[in-house]
């Protein structure tokens, strides 16, 4: 007889596609640290081609287990008629690599930009393929009736959802961060509903990508629904300090003082796997927000620039 648990207890990351010129970021090493306590799976491995480095990454390493990325599976084939499309080729290599890794050995595959609130209910586990909903963008039309995201996915080993997923998932790119990662599973899960389970958003988007989920997460403070298990971060959205279309935070902001002892809804829910005796005390907490309150009047407000930026990332 089949076991009901049909997901490996195994969460997989894809991390280092790029140089890796700056040590592992907190924010990263929280990732790691919550699934290991949230989850506690059997293993969690991290699929690296560039490893990354720096205190964390020596801290959280003995944890869990690195497996390299070979060069040659960089080259996916992918087609760009716009150089600046072009530049977001590691993300797309990543589309396929996550797929790939869930096809052959199954698990729980989750970007490093998750923060994980609750254990995964035993239910998830006994289905062959999970993914949640996303809020669409209503400036893609191709996802118009609706959005799968692919920043968290279990699936059994050899799983018929993922193997189709594969097999259309080249035609399906136009250049777009979302059109074969996002909208074609949700075509996929309408077509063959019986091979995926669709989790509502709340699961694990509870807080949705727009400008005001991500100040949601990190310049409020907010409840979460009692069945979010856990957050995606959206970091490709504010991670860099020059972009502010969509926020003025950065990831420099994300300091052990911020997360220990800021009101946000992403430093309450991530002070606990803070490394041990490394909690600043709240007065370089208020002085580092001075700080960026001050650099962030210099920079200004600038004007929405969705074009082409959202181009490239939805």
């Amino acid at each position: 007889m089949r076991s009901a648990c049909l997901v490996p207890h195994v969460v997989r990351f894809v991390f280092g596609l790029r140089p890796q010129t700056a040590p592992f970021h907190l924010l990263h090493y929280l990732c790691l640290a919550s699934c290991l306590e949230v989850v506690r799976p059997e293993r969690v491995v991290v699929h690296c081609l560039n490893q990354p480095w720096g205190p964390l990454w020596d801290l959280i390493r003995p944890r869990i287990e690195v497996e390299p990325i070979r060069p040659e599976d960089m080259d996916q084939g992918f087609a760009y008629d716009d150089p600046f499309m072009a530049r977001f080729s590691y993300a797309h290599v990543c589309d396929i690599l996550r797929l790939k890794l869930l096809l052959a050995h199954g698990g729980v595959y989750a970007d490093m930009d998750t923060l994980f609130v609750r254990p995964l209910p035993a239910a998830l586990f006994e289905a062959p393929c999970v993914m949640g909903h996303e809020r669409p963008d209503p400036a893609n039309p191709k996802a118009a009736d609706g959005s799968l995201c692919n920043a968290f996915i279990m699936a059994e080993p050899g799983a018929e959802f993922i193997r189709l997923w594969l097999e259309q998932i080249r035609a399906a790119f136009d250049g777009s961060w979302s059109n074969h990662a996002c909208t074609l599973p949700y075509r996929l899960s309408r077509s063959h509903p019986q091979l995926i389970r669709v989790e509502p958003a709340r699961s694990f988007f509870a807080l949705d990508w727009t400008p005001d989920g991500i100040a949601a997460l990190f310049e409020r403070s907010v409840t979460l629904p009692h069945d979010a298990y856990s957050l995606h971060l959206w970091a490709h959205l504010w991670w860099d300090r020059d972009r502010r279309d969509m926020s003025r935070f950065s990831h420099e902001q994300i300091t052990p003082a911020y997360v220990a002892h800021a009101d946000t809804t992403y430093a309450h829910l991530a002070r606990r796997f803070l490394p041990p005796g490394r909690v600043p005390s709240p007065l370089r907490h208020r002085l580092e927000r001075a700080y960026w309150s001050i650099a962030t009047a210099r920079m200004g407000v600038s004007k929405r620039r969705r074009e082409p930026a959202l181009r490239a990332i939805r």
